[in-house]
């Protein structure tokens, strides 16, 4: 029995000496190999630069899935225009019809050929209010039938749409004011409103007007933003914004952004707040809400390329009547602050506002 015991501790001193060996001689090996070919091993365990650009492009492409698919659920709850066709009444369709066609096409009825009147600059509505006045964040018209009559700061009176529609008349396409008991006044007021009817009075639906794009923290850069026209928008805009038009030379397929023939220095889109949420989510063109193609400072400096150019003059002595109701990006003084045109031209803007809400504060005191 003792010998049994003796001998099994054997096998067992045996293979553990074998064991040893092994290991002993794999680890020569390694050893060896290091020495031989003296390889980096404080990178064995550090990506690659390959690696890590993989890794950083499949995070960016996850997150923008997940920002593209909770701007999807999002936009559900935006607003959508009434369609023409639910209509009631027999006389409200061929109305509705002539101001959507209005909006759509303005030059050729009210435009420098027009065959109603001449008395615009040959843009069309739809240039600054896209699909009719009806695509999310591109100027539409969704807040426009719940919100006028209401008071506005530029004229520092209470507006209707009348006002308003003959605000564009003379600002963005630079012209003259429509008759309002014309018949394409009427039509367009119709059209407007019917579309926007189904938000209730008081209430602003949701991706209505414009974007409000966030500041920067630096004034926008005319310089950057002349790199952005020449790569997404002189293609459409031309090389001198002078827009492009159409085979009947009537209306513009693609709008002039400044010179003669583009909005004055009153429109709202020559405020680069106004000009810069705009663009965000509509150009170039297939943008969207939910896949934008400019990066927010692109569309900041887009906007003051744009607004820097040439372009016809508008008297607005008259505008702002309550100086402390001036917007931050307005950019004629004078001004409650003490900043200069160039800053509430080009920004930063976040000082402005402070300072603004500093003084409010001091005279509610």
């Amino acid at each position: 029995m003792n010998n049994d015991n003796a001998k099994e501790k054997f096998i067992k001193i045996i293979q553990q000496l074998l064991l040893t060996i092994i290991v002993l001689f794999v680890a020569l090996i390694i050893v060896s190999g290091i020495a031989i070919f003296k390889p980096d091993i404080k990178h064995w365990f550090v990506k690659s630069e390959a690696e890590k650009k993989e890794e950083a492009a499949k995070k960016a492409a996850f997150k923008e899935w997940e920002i593209t698919y909770e701007k999807t659920k999002e936009i559900s709850s935006f607003w959508t225009a009434l369609e023409l066709s639910n209509a009631k009444t027999d006389s409200l369709p061929n109305n509705l019809n002539y101001g959507k066609e209005l909006i759509m096409h303005t030059a050729k009825y009210l435009g420098p050929k027009g065959s109603v009147l001449q008395i615009s600059n040959g843009m069309n509505c739809q240039n600054c209010h896209l699909d009719a006045g009806t695509k999310v964040y591109g100027n539409n018209y969704g807040a426009v039938f719940s919100s006028y009559p209401k008071y506005r700061a530029r004229s520092g009176q209470e507006e209707n749409i009348y006002k308003r529609i003959n605000d564009c008349f003379e600002r963005s396409l630079n012209g003259k004011a429509l008759a309002e008991n014309s018949k394409e006044m009427q039509a367009i007021k119709s059209y407007i409103e019917y579309i926007g009817s189904n938000v209730k009075k008081g209430e602003k639906a949701k991706g209505s007007g414009i974007y409000d794009l966030s500041y920067l923290t630096r004034a926008a850069n005319p310089d950057n933003g002349k790199k952005v026209f020449e790569e997404k928008c002189q293609s459409c805009h031309q090389q001198n914004g002078q827009g492009q038009m159409d085979a009947n030379n009537i209306e513009y397929t693609y709008p002039p952004l400044w010179g003669k023939n583009s909005y004055n220095s009153g429109a709202g889109l020559y405020r680069n707040s106004r000009f810069a949420g705009y663009v965000k989510f509509n150009m170039p063109q297939g943008a969207t809400y939910v896949k934008p193609q400019l990066t927010d400072e692109e569309a900041w400096d887009v906007a003051a390329f744009v607004n820097a150019q040439p372009r016809p003059s508008k008297d607005i002595s008259k505008d702002w009547p309550k100086m402390e109701e001036k917007p931050v990006d307005h950019p004629f003084g004078p001004f409650v602050d003490s900043f200069l045109e160039s800053q509430h031209k080009f920004g930063p803007f976040q000082p402005i506002k402070d300072a603004q809400k500093l003084l409010k504060s001091k005279a509610k005191k």
